[in-house]
């Protein structure tokens, strides 16, 4: 079969490097391509109808690849090539994903079967409308159940009207108390879950009718907990197990081995972990914890998951246990290690970040003949590039030094002072630096003009100067 021709646009600014990148991908994927280099320096400026009128093809491309940042209807260079038009990647780094080097999830990603169970934390503390709120926003990132959450003591007189008032809103509930008289209450409103049972109220379970958690009496050696799944079994009543997790320093990894126990003992029953015993009490961001702990349920079939959003650190949790539970799911079934898969949870720093190069960086310099200031994170520098102007340091305060002023601190800069650092420029640079030094601090990709990528948690830039800019008026135009 003949090789597919593409036809790439692009702008001089990026001519360089976007051959260095085409050239390798032609051959890795097997395409013919033509590279068209119009008449402006920032291809991002391109408007669909200017390209439209400048475009010049070569031979006969069976699609035309535009700049990302090309926005609006592509219909004008659609009619103009008389071939199907794509936008590209907003960053030429990325044509490997493009095409398919980064396939990402695969087909029918997203199955899961552990259930969320997300707790509202001491709820007879909080109102009504709070409880609801915090129920709506668990529901909206992914939670199963609510769970209500008491605290010890006095039985909570307004149990039942909770309840009622998290199910008229849809919502499935479940109760986290150990006593009969706040329980009961509860579970007639609708609670469909009690968490926990063990020999302190096991008897009482009997007349509930609904599921229960059973926990042992003595967490370390499993006291009591076959009596009580014994008892309850006998009665018919339904039940998951939960051995218990306990922190870090405080006989984590046994009370992993117990998990492991109960269900050698207990192969074919239901279970649950509170997981929030981990994210709550290790100083760590909860994501990669959350996912340690969703696969090691999703290998033992453990189906579902208690967790809470109180410390800052893992306010996120019920979030990320919903992407995680997606993502072990597939690791386990497909029988593969679960990576390159979900990049949502891949907050702090990326997976991986392409440079240009220092010496790719000085040509742009020569290249450029507008006062605009590109800037760049590379080689454990910040860098500012514009018209016969590189400027780059580690430090972002010394950097805008020496950009105003040339030889500041004995740099050998040789460039003239720019006339274009107007307060409003001063304050865009300020923002762009700021962002690509922590990207050089965490090891994070660095694009001008988009938001740093924070995986599930990043919040789009909505307004920059970019996208205030005119339309293009270079030669030809």
């Amino acid at each position: 079969m003949p090789r597919e021709h593409l036809h790439f646009v692009t702008g001089r600014l990026a001519e360089r490097s976007l051959r260095s990148v085409v050239s390798r991908l032609a051959e890795q994927v097997g395409f013919d391509y033509t590279i068209d280099v119009l008449p402006i320096t920032v291809a991002a400026l391109m408007t669909p109808a200017w390209i439209a009128r400048h475009l010049s093809i070569v031979g006969t491309p069976s699609r035309v690849i535009v700049p990302g940042y090309c926005e609006g209807d592509l219909a004008p260079i659609q009619a103009a090539a008389g071939v199907p038009v794509e936008r590209g990647p907003r960053d030429l780094r990325r044509l490997d994903e493009f095409f398919g080097k980064n396939p990402g999830p695969p087909a029918g990603y997203g199955r899961f079967d552990i259930e969320i169970i997300a707790e509202i934390n001491h709820a007879p503390r909080l109102s009504l409308v709070e409880i609801l709120r915090q129920a709506r926003e668990l529901s909206a990132d992914g939670a199963d159940l609510i769970d209500v959450g008491c605290d010890p003591g006095k039985p909570w007189s307004g149990v039942a009207e909770c309840v009622q008032a998290l199910k008229s809103e849809g919502h499935r509930v479940s109760i986290d108390s150990l006593n009969p008289a706040e329980i009961a209450p509860a579970v007639e409103a609708g609670a469909e879950l009690v968490l926990s049972v063990n020999a302190t109220n096991r008897a009482a379970a009997f007349d509930w009718g609904c599921e229960v958690v059973a926990i042992p009496d003595d967490f370390a050696t499993l006291g009591g907990l076959e009596e009580t799944v014994e008892l309850l079994a006998a009665a018919k009543v339904p039940l998951r197990i939960d051995p218990v997790i306990e922190p870090i320093g405080c006989g984590f990894a046994a009370s992993l081995g117990r998990y492991i126990e109960v269900r050698r003992r207990y192969p074919d029953a239901e279970m649950m972990m509170g997981i929030g015993n981990l994210t709550e009490l290790t100083d760590a961001d909860s994501a990669g914890i959350n996912v340690l702990l969703l696969g090691f349920c999703q290998e033992l079939e453990i189906r579902s998951v208690l967790t809470t959003q109180v410390i800052n650190w893992a306010c996120t949790s019920v979030r990320e246990c919903d992407l995680a539970r997606k993502l072990v799911f597939h690791a386990v079934r497909a029988g593969v290690p679960p990576k390159h898969i979900e990049p949502r949870l891949v907050a702090l720093r990326d997976e991986k970040v392409v440079e240009f190069g220092e010496s790719a960086l000085n040509d742009l310099a020569a290249q450029i003949k507008d006062p605009n200031f590109r800037v760049f994170a590379e080689g454990g520098k910040l860098h500012v590039v514009s018209a016969n102007l590189h400027v780059a340091d580690r430090d972002p305060f010394l950097l805008f030094e020496r950009l105003l002023h040339p030889g500041f601190g004995g740099a050998a800069d040789t460039h003239q002072p720019p006339a274009n650092v107007d307060p409003s420029h001063a304050f865009y640079l300020g923002y762009e630096l700021a962002k690509a030094a922590i990207a050089l601090a965490l090891g994070k990709q660095y694009r001008q003009d988009e938001a740093l990528d924070w995986g599930y948690l990043t919040v789009p830039e909505e307004s920059h100067r970019l996208r205030k800019s005119p339309p293009p008026r270079e030669a030809g135009s």
